[in-house]
């Protein structure tokens, strides 16, 4: 059997998890009273009962009641039902926008402002997300994104360390990214930009794909930078960090960086374990701004 409480960050993306869980065909049961989970765990465990797979939305709407869901859970714990929480998170700057742009009143702001609602649900929810089992930050997913990641931990029982790694692409002639937590430069490698033929093209592309990495030094620095990020990766999951931003430059970000990050996400994408994403912050950017410029000179 399987027991989920789905709880977190209203606005975190619970709805979404629910509706996930029951296109998966969990029983779903949303804004349940913290009150009634042990009663509802019983009428699910009686003989003949055929809710083998539960998930239960709990969240701050049950008002003050909302301060008995740890002490229910520890309760169902100890009766030796193997409940899982997901907690799901975000942070404070997007719940502010994803408010903003939904015109929703948060359950807890009441006539004071939206920030304030955030800082108390944030504070009422501290104990449960130190209990959860699985927590998952959407602040930076997209949508295909969030629900790849919730498949991927609910659904396909794979281990799962709150860790989301983001593999970014850029250019350094458009600043280094403010979110990266570890930048690598690699204007060291052969660069398309001077190939004519390659020139209008990115990353994305085939024939320049097969230019950079055909460099041995490339595949050297792919194989150490790989091992060192499965190095330092269980590293930042035992401290408990949950987003980690790659950044890879080059000038533009249109060729060089933009291969790496592809070459780099596949190959860690095997390693499993955490999630992963990639971006390409500067791709269309540059390559917009290389192919104005070239009819500008007359070559087009």
């Amino acid at each position: 059997m399987r027991f989920i409480i789905v709880t977190g960050m209203s606005g975190g993306g619970k709805s979404t998890a629910l509706h996930l869980l029951e296109d998966a065909g969990f029983y779903c049961v949303d804004n349940l009273p913290p009150s009634l989970i042990g009663a509802f765990a019983e009428l699910a465990m009686r003989p003949g009962s055929d809710l083998d797979k539960i998930a239960l939305g709990v969240d701050v709407r049950s008002g003050a009641q909302f301060e008995e869901a740890p002490a229910a859970i520890k309760s169902l714990r100890e009766k030796g039902l193997p409940v899982e929480i997901l907690f799901m998170d975000c942070s404070d700057e997007i719940l502010l926008k994803r408010y903003k742009e939904t015109r929703r009143a948060h359950p807890l702001a009441g006539m004071d402002r939206l920030e304030v609602g955030i800082r108390r649900e944030r504070a009422l929810l501290t104990k449960i997300r130190h209990e959860a089992d699985v927590v998952i930050d959407s602040s930076r997913l997209l949508t295909r994104e969030f629900r790849d990641e919730l498949f991927r931990v609910l659904l396909m029982d794979e281990n799962h360390n709150n860790l989301m790694v983001t593999i970014l692409s850029f250019g350094f002639k458009h600043g280094i990214p403010p979110d990266a937590d570890l930048v690598f430069d690699v204007r060291f490698l052969p660069n398309p930009f001077y190939v004519d033929e390659l020139k209008l093209l990115t990353g994305l592309d085939a024939p320049v794909r097969e230019y950079v990495t055909k460099d041995p030094n490339c595949q050297i620095f792919l194989q150490k930078l790989t091992d060192l990020l499965c190095f330092l990766i269980p590293g930042y999951i035992r401290e408990g960090k949950n987003q980690l931003v790659v950044a890879v430059g080059c000038t533009g970000g249109q060729h060089r960086s933009v291969t790496i990050a592809q070459e780099l996400y596949e190959h860690l994408k095997q390693v499993g374990g955490f999630g992963i994403k990639l971006t390409h912050r500067d791709c269309d950017t540059n390559a917009a701004e290389v192919r104005n410029r070239y009819v500008q000179d007359g070559a087009g």
